[in-house]
C-alpha cells in the first residue's frame, strides 16, 4: 500500500534525514491548506491548534515499510503524532491528503513564514 507523506523539515531534499525518502516517489512541493504554527528548536515542530501560517514542504508517496521507518524516526505516536491533512500542490492548485507529523511542543523559535530552511 502507498501512503502520501508531507515533509516540512529534516526529511526534505537537502536535509540530513532525506535519505529515508531517497527511493520514494516525489509527488511535488506544496503547502498545507490550513494554517498551523512551525517552531524550530534544532528540529522543526508543527503545532496543530495555533493558526499562524501555512506550512511549506514536499509530498512523497511511500510504502508501508518506509512509513514504519518514518514513524520510528519521528517517535510516532509518543513524540510526534501524524494526522492526515490537505496539501495544496504548487503549480496546479490541486490538493492531496497526506500524513503530516505534529508535535504539541511549542517551545523554540516561531517561524512565521512556515518555511523551514537550512541555516
Amino acid at each position: 500500500m502507498t501512503n502520501l507523506v508531507f515533509t516540512y523539515g529534516t526529511l526534505k531534499k537537502g536535509f540530513d534525514n532525506h535519505q529515508y525518502l531517497q527511493d520514494s516517489d516525489f509527488i511535488g512541493s506544496g503547502r498545507t491548506k490550513e494554517k498551523y504554527a512551525l517552531y524550530d528548536r534544532g528540529i522543526p515542530f508543527v503545532i496543530r491548534n495555533n493558526p499562524i501560517s501555512y506550512i511549506y514542504g514536499e509530498v512523497y508517496s511511500v510504502n508501508d515499510d518506509v512509513l514504519a521507518i518514518l514513524d520510528q524516526l519521528e517517535g510516532h505516536p509518543d513524540w510526534y503524532y501524524r494526522e492526515v491533512v490537505e496539501i495544496v500542490l504548487n503549480g496546479d492548485n490541486n490538493s492531496v491528503n497526506a500524513w503530516l507529523y505534529f508535535n504539541p511542543d511549542d517551545s523554540g523559535e516561531l517561524i512565521t513564514s512556515g518555511k523551514y530552511i537550512l541555516k
